[in-house]
């Protein structure tokens, strides 16, 4: 099997990775992702990016794309700009059920494999005391949708359908229908 190598800066998918007892290396490929369009579509082309460009520099290895996008219908909420941005994400997705939706692609000798996963997030009604307390633990920083579901975001929600890890940041069960040899290596 090819070296595997994760096109990501998030810590998130790489612990999910040492999770699994994995070996991989980091390429941090900084392109421009898309923010508009079909919640879909814009991470499997993010995920894309992320992985082509990475593949370019390393053209012996299995290269792993990831992006998250937060939906909720067809409004699309990425990693706010600002404080105030993420008091309005939170307040848009406070007791309504929105979808988290992850692309995986992976770019192996020139050959793309993609799929994305989608989790539906239920958020409880908050008022502005607890958003209050969320926003002051500074983690919704770089987080798709303003919050992390493995952290003091767990507050905020009142439960999902699907897969947890797609949440946080990398779904496992679609990574390795993309890749099942990645657990036999």
């Amino acid at each position: 099997m090819s070296p595997l190598v994760l096109a990501s800066r998030s810590p998130q998918r790489r612990a999910i990775l040492e999770q699994l007892g994995l070996e991989f290396s980091i390429r941090v490929s900084d392109v421009e992702e898309l923010e508009e369009g079909p919640p879909h579509e814009v991470a499997l082309e993010n995920a894309y990016r992320k992985a082509s460009a990475v593949a370019d520099e390393a053209p012996d290895s299995l290269v792993v794309g990831v992006d998250t996008v937060v939906s909720l219908g067809a409004r699309l909420y990425g990693k706010p700009a600002g404080l105030e941005e993420a008091r309005a994400t939170l307040s848009a997705l406070a007791g309504r059920r929105h979808a988290v939706i992850s692309g995986v692609c992976l770019i192996e000798d020139g050959k793309v494999r993609s799929a994305a996963a989608q989790t539906g997030v239920q958020f409880r009604a908050l008022d502005e005391r607890l958003i209050d307390w969320y926003l002051s633990s500074g983690e919704w920083r770089e987080r798709a949708g303003g919050y992390a579901i493995q952290g003091r975001g767990a507050a905020l929600v009142a439960g999902i359908e699907g897969d947890f890890l797609n949440v946080v940041g990398l779904p496992v069960a679609t990574l390795l229908e993309l890749e099942p040899a990645l657990l036999a290596s």
